[in-house]
């Protein structure tokens, strides 16, 4: 990865873990310099990604990284709240500028309306598609009430680090599915098996099962 814009967290690849489907198209909104996109197309191959910012410096290096790891998308300068579009997508994935404070140097959001962020996410996917989402905990609670206006078969996974309670939130719904709800036993933040060997939290999930029985 190219480093020194701006360097993905491990927010990117607990993101990327968190998907368990195999899309065959791909929005990444507020890409970044392409880490989450990146991560899941490390693990699940032959996605069609289109990847959104608004920063053009932010997608220059987006480009270069994809290009470092033999990774191809189409790449879109826009703002998702005013994007105009048509397109929709299987997964649309976001790991939105959830924190508020001065605007960095780079030009990315900061600030922003993370319920307009969530509604015109949504709305960019198709039916029975997938959105998903990581958030700062305190911010959870708008997005989720977002959420249920559009999607059902709710997914809610906190993370943890040594804390009692979680600093980090997944959640994911599908478009036009039934009110269905799943909230997931938390992670520790620093897992190994999925920040060091790409594992997916679904195959965290079955090795857990294993050792219990």
């Amino acid at each position: 990865m190219r480093r020194g814009i701006y360097n993905p967290t491990s927010d990117a690849v607990w993101l990327a873990a968190f998907v368990d489907d195999t899309p065959k198209t791909v929005l990444d909104v507020g890409t970044g310099t392409g880490g989450v996109a990146l991560c899941l197309m490390a693990r699940i191959p032959n996605i069609k990604m289109t990847a959104i910012d608004i920063s053009p410096d932010m997608l220059d290096a987006a480009r270069e990284n994809f290009a470092l790891n033999n990774q191809t998308a189409e790449f879109v300068n826009t703002d998702i709240i005013t994007w105009r579009t048509g397109q929709t997508f299987d997964l649309v994935i976001t790991n939105p500028p959830y924190f508020n404070g001065t605007p960095a140097a780079h030009n990315a959001h900061h600030n922003a309306d993370l319920v307009q962020w969530t509604r015109k996410c949504i709305a960019r996917v198709k039916p029975g598609g997938m959105f998903a989402i990581i958030v700062d905990t305190p911010k959870t609670a708008v997005i989720l009430a977002e959420m249920t206006r559009h999607c059902g078969n709710f997914r809610v996974l906190p993370l943890f680090s040594n804390k009692n309670v979680a600093e980090r939130v997944l959640l994911s719904g599908r478009v036009g599915r039934a009110p269905h709800t799943q909230i997931f036993r938390g992670i520790n933040m620093n897992n190994a098996q999925i920040l060091r060997h790409g594992k997916s939290i679904a195959d965290l999930f079955k090795a857990r099962q294993k050792k219990s029985r």
